[in-house]
């Protein structure tokens, strides 16, 4: 046992990038949790997809390369 969480497979990634995009739109308010640990708040520039079969992953405004999906979580938005 190397006390890594078993991989999700791709039926599993691509379940999560759908449910994803079907809640949520692009330009969409988030936050992520960045390497540092520090969280910021910025809106996705791409819908969800699965990165070369192993991980699900978002691009995000202001930041460089993608993030996974599962570090990022939508804001709710304020309504009029």
């Amino acid at each position: 046992m190397t006390g890594r969480p078993a991989r999700k497979s791709a039926a599993q990634l691509q379940a999560a990038c759908d449910k994803f995009n079907a809640a949520h739109q692009v330009g969409a308010a988030v936050s992520v949790e960045l390497d540092s640990g520090e969280m910021r708040k910025t809106i996705t520039v791409s819908e969800a997809q699965v990165l070369s079969g192993h991980s699900a992953v978002i691009w995000l405004k202001g930041i460089s390369g993608c993030y996974l999906l599962e570090r990022v979580t939508a804001l709710k938005t304020a309504k009029a």
